[in-house]
């Protein structure tokens, strides 16, 4: 999949995870550590800190571990994959929550804010999901006859 074209930084920030990883790897003990994914996020409000609004733990080994951060106008899922998938794992954006697939896994992520789905996107790196959902600043609200509000 290709760098996203919106962040140009992309790019500085896979050579640093590499970087990253050499120094783990180089350090006493580091044959049990590894660097499994890498999620950096460079647009963040600057009135606030970022902040976890959500994080998923698994209650068994069937469900997928997710995480989920926002900022004033993109919301960002983290999914831990599992590593013994067989089919390619995908995620099945919608206007107000994302399905997250793993062969016959899935979990479900309600959102708070109702999302573009044209201008979202993921992808897939060493066993990580890094879903990034565009929000839609003024969303048309429907009557129950289906006329806009």
């Amino acid at each position: 999949m290709q760098n996203n074209p919106n962040g140009p930084y992309d790019d500085v920030f896979s050579n640093l995870a590499k970087i990253v990883e050499d120094i783990v790897k180089s350090m006493p003990e580091s044959q049990h550590a590894r660097i499994i994914g890498y999620t950096i996020i460079t647009r963040q409000p600057s009135s606030e800190d970022p902040q976890v609004f959500h994080f998923n733990a698994p209650d068994d080994d069937d469900e997928i571990p997710y995480e989920v951060m926002e900022s004033d106008d993109q919301i960002f899922i983290t999914a831990t994959l599992p590593a013994d998938f067989r089919n390619a794992p995908y995620a099945d954006i919608g206007t107000d929550h994302v399905r997250i697939f793993v062969d016959d896994r899935s979990v479900t992520v309600m959102l708070d804010s109702m999302v573009d789905r044209i201008h979202s996107h993921y992808r897939i790196h060493r066993g990580i999901m890094d879903i990034t959902l565009k929000k839609v600043k003024n969303p048309v609200q429907y009557t129950p006859s289906g006329n806009p509000e």
